[in-house]
């Protein structure tokens, strides 16, 4: 028989003071009954001797303090686990929401998960296509890797989420392959864009859902990625599956803890969000590689959107120390129509030498990767100068180079959300794309490699 206690002291806001407890562990879950036999979900904050500051999951409107008890349920928030998990949609606390009945458990595990011990990973090194050509071709995602997208508000990063889960793939294994994808804060529009998606492209079959809606509460919101990497680590550790867990949007989870830290009157650090921002958002990036020993693994995109698209704010500028890499969307190329806009110079993916070359990708790969970039850097510094001084002083081989730069963008980067590029598709763009330039300006990629696939037009 759980102790119930009728000594709560005050509501402020979304947190609640229980006084005289015995027993009670930091993040243990509680419930509240109101006089009328209601019951209200809640969740330890804090302890302080024999005083417990609890945070409710719902409104705290109805709450009576004389009449209302308190009982502490000896456990965190637990995730319900089974293979069952595939092809469902859950809330940001792990309940059913799209009519079918719960989970049947194999286990249960704790959303908090164990960290992973350092010794015990593998290194990232199988190619993940996406058949996206600016993120296969020129940033490439591999096995096991951390790699997110920052974006900026109106910019298209649902869509391109919801293309990366539906197309992602790894090639040349017979592994499962499964989706975990968490929407934290986001309308009741781009939740239905979402599960409906998933749903008219079978991609449903092979994901699971957790979606946490903009007026669900704080503490959910601050829940919904631990239980999204849960689900994963079952998938990945317990059923030997390669999965891909896409987290949107980190700003609202952030801005949730901001506003959890707030009420508790915590010392705020930048811009006001708590000084343990950095450690955060580290227990949660970490929870993604390849183990030895395990055939499973998991491979983290998480999407932020940069306040005023400013990359030095704390949010994007703390992922990427923590992880490797990123995929920045340009507000610009949105404008003129390039889509996905993918802006290939600042992004960056630190383990993509590691996933391509012979027997991953092509042998090819490298090369043409390394002269893609430099003439596309070439070619938007000559278009930068046409601006300033005009068409007139720009070289032929300038020209060239801007005309290079144009048809990249529209050809290779530019492929809508719907087209699913394989990666021999990919590289093939990219030859077209180089043949534009005369031969001898190609130096990054070796003879042998031009012999065999520069379009024979160029000779």
């Amino acid at each position: 028989m759980l102790k119930e206690y009728k000594t709560i002291e005050e509501v402020a806001g979304p947190l609640m003071l229980v006084k005289k407890v015995e027993g009670v562990k930091y993040g243990e879950l509680g419930e509240i009954e109101l006089s009328n036999g209601e019951i209200r979900g809640c969740r330890v904050l804090e302890i302080d001797k024999d005083n417990a500051l609890v945070q409710l999951f719902e409104s705290a409107a109805g709450i009576n303090l004389s009449d209302s008890k308190v009982r502490f349920l000896g456990r965190g928030i637990e995730l319900p686990v089974s293979i069952d998990l595939l092809g469902r949609v859950f809330s940001g606390i792990g309940e059913p929401i799209d009519g079918g009945p719960k989970i049947i458990p194999d286990m249960r595990l704790d959303i908090n998960g164990v960290p992973m011990n350092p010794a015990a990973r593998n290194y990232p090194s199988e190619f993940i296509q996406t058949g996206i050509s600016a993120i296969d071709g020129l940033n490439t995602l591999v096995r096991g890797q951390k790699l997110p997208i920052f974006s900026g508000s109106g910019l298209p990063h649902a869509q391109l989420a919801a293309q990366i889960a539906r197309q992602a793939k790894v090639l040349g294994t017979d592994s499962k392959f499964a989706v975990v994808f968490a929407a934290m804060g986001i309308t009741f529009e781009e939740a239905d864009y979402f599960i409906s998606d998933f749903k008219r492209t079978g991609a449903i079959d092979r994901t699971v859902l957790f979606i946490n809606l903009a007026n669900d509460p704080a503490i959910e919101r601050i829940s919904t990625p631990r239980m999204a990497l849960t689900a994963a680590e079952y998938l990945a550790f317990e059923k030997d599956m390669h999965v891909l867990v896409i987290l949107t949007d980190i700003t609202n989870y952030a801005e949730a803890l901001r506003e959890v830290s707030a009420a508790r009157k915590e010392v705020p650090g930048r811009r006001g969000y708590p000084g343990y921002l950095y450690t955060d958002l580290a227990t949660l990036y970490e929870r993604a590689g390849r183990k030895r020993d395990s055939e499973g693994s998991i491979t983290l995109i998480p999407i932020l959107t940069m306040p005023e698209d400013d990359k030095t704010h704390p949010i994007p500028d703390l992922t990427g120390y923590i992880t490797e890499g990123q995929i920045i969307l340009n507000r610009e190329l949105h404008r003129s129509g390039i889509m996905p806009p993918i802006d290939v110079l600042p992004s960056l993916s630190r383990l993509k030498d590691k996933g391509i070359g012979k027997g991953k990708t092509r042998e090819d790969h490298a090369d043409t990767m390394n002269q893609l970039f430099a003439a596309y850097a070439r070619g938007k510094e000559a278009k930068e100068l046409a601006v300033i001084l005009g068409e007139a002083a720009l070289s032929d081989i300038d020209k060239l180079y801007a005309n290079f730069a144009d048809a990249f963008e529209k050809e290779y980067v530019s492929q809508g959300f719907d087209e699913d590029r394989t990666i021999e598709k990919t590289l093939e763009i990219g030859w077209d794309l180089l043949s534009i330039l005369p031969r001898s300006e190609l130096k990054r990629i070796r003879d042998e490699f031009l012999d065999k696939y520069l379009p024979k037009k160029n000779d």
